[in-house]
């Protein structure tokens, strides 16, 4: 290119140049002078509400570490949820409620148990002549970048796949081979999860060809994949049918929320009788005095008045107890209802309509301690369990904070079902932590209420 043509093409970089330059500055002016609205609430409760940012650092300072540890002690068969509970939590002494006595082995074989299974002599020949596993993995989600297969990062799927790799018929690996993709099965799954979160018994499928397969092949290749961070917990041969997702019919989650320290409280209460307020700082107060509380309704009723006659912003409380959450999440049992509010990062055509719809079966909250390996006493925590037909991305964490967030303000026992109706996600509360969540099964049979951690 001779110096004629440079001369003739320098003015229009130096435009684009320019124009790039100013659209940079304009976007910067409009970042820095960018207002971020709180959503206005108008449901009556007794303090204003929290902030995001209030809701976020609430949430976020907190020792999530020893509840990642435990995930982990649970991940490698050192420990039981069950072992969360105590004798005093429980209410009901039947059998079928009492922790101590809920056989945790027939617990799973109950919630696994599919229709699926005893179908396996049907006629199949030809290309439908496949085998197809049904594969329950165990795993700790501080240790791998999420469920869903991304390029680059250390996911569940990318290491299950990679397994099942061993495991394809000879079509498949030479059609991978001509299109220079690696060796890998393909693994179908009951719900993805995000990073940090843990899975105890997540369910996916992988079928193929090959009828040299052994099930014990498969576990082996497996549990030697990540040792103490990724297990098979059981694999079985399922019929052609079966598919993780669309077969399930309810899913199980266990969100752990622990208390700072010196939040280790009395023995607990049963919800009813009198509640110990716990606040921020772990003290636990006596029954609360609510004669001096006023109710937050939008207006300046809840406007604190300083001795020198100038009004601070509105009283908010950063104390809530469990019972409270619990009868929150009470009202969500035995209805359909759109949690899209409840949701995040959904695409526009899961956002409105009967892909938001959930039927929650169960939804409880209780106290509980993880239990330590060493003489002494253990973490405190709040465990909240919930059970639907299915979950939105994001919904359980969500929700687990709003409860919390409205706990705090004391709004009243409906506050969840009134927020189902707002236009807004600002009206809930940004998601909780991932670090205190946990999958623990899918159910292919019909829900049981009477097999719950918490009753």
């Amino acid at each position: 290119m001779n110096s004629v043509h440079i001369g003739k093409l320098l003015p229009r970089y130096q435009r684009i140049a320019r124009f790039c330059g100013t659209t940079m500055a304009k976007e910067q002016r409009q970042s820095d002078n960018k207002v971020y609205f709180h959503y206005n609430h108008t449901d009556p409760c007794k303090f204003a509400r929290w902030t995001t940012r209030e809701s976020f650092e609430f949430m976020h300072g907190r020792p999530w570490q020893e509840v990642a540890d435990f995930y982990s002690n649970v991940v490698n068969g050192n420990l039981s949820l069950l072992q969360l509970f105590d004798e005093d939590f429980i209410v009901d002494k039947s059998p079928m409620q009492t922790h101590n006595n809920l056989d945790v082995a027939k617990l799973s074989e109950v919630c696994n148990r599919t229709d699926f299974e005893g179908t396996l002599k049907e006629d199949r020949s030809g290309r439908l002549e496949r085998v197809t596993f049904k594969i329950v993995l165990s795993y700790h989600g501080c240790s791998f970048d999420g469920w869903q297969k991304q390029p680059g990062l250390n996911t569940v799927q990318g290491l299950v796949e990679q397994c099942l790799g061993r495991f394809v018929d000879e079509r498949k690996a030479q059609l991978l081979k001509e299109k220079s993709k690696p060796l890998e099965g393909c693994a179908a799954v009951a719900g993805r999860t995000d990073k940090g979160v843990s899975a105890l018994q997540q369910v996916c499928s992988f079928y193929t060809w090959r009828k040299d397969i052994r099930i014990q092949d498969i576990e082996d290749v497996i549990n030697s994949t990540a040792p103490g961070k990724f297990r098979a917990v059981s694999i079985s041969e399922v019929s052609r049918s079966f598919h993780p997702n669309f077969s399930a019919k309810w899913r199980r989650y266990l969100y752990i929320f622990p208390f700072n320290g010196g939040e280790n409280r009395e023995p607990s209460l049963r919800c009813g009788e009198e509640e110990n307020i716990l606040t921020e700082n772990g003290h636990y107060g006596g029954q609360r005095d609510v004669s001096d509380e006023l109710r937050w309704e939008g207006d300046d009723n809840n406007l604190i008045v300083r001795d020198d006659g100038e009004l601070q912003g509105p009283k908010k409380s950063s104390t809530f107890t469990v019972c409270k959450v619990n009868r929150l999440l009470q009202q969500l049992e035995g209805k359909l209802l759109s949690y899209r509010i409840f949701a995040r990062d959904t695409k526009a055509s899961r956002s409105i309509g009967p892909p938001t719809e959930c039927y929650m079966y169960h939804a409880r909250a209780a106290e509980a301690t993880i239990p330590q390996p060493h003489p002494g006493a253990g973490r405190t925590v709040m465990c909240i369990e919930l059970v639907a037909n299915r979950f939105l991305r994001r919904m359980v964490r969500v929700l687990v904070a709003t409860s919390i967030r409205e706990a705090a303000a004391g709004a009243e026992d409906d506050a969840l079902l009134k927020l189902m109706d707002a236009t807004c996600r600002r009206a809930t509360a940004p998601p909780a932590p991932p670090e205190g969540l946990c999958m623990v099964n899918v159910g292919y049979a019909e829900f049981d209420p009477r097999n719950c951690i918490i009753p």
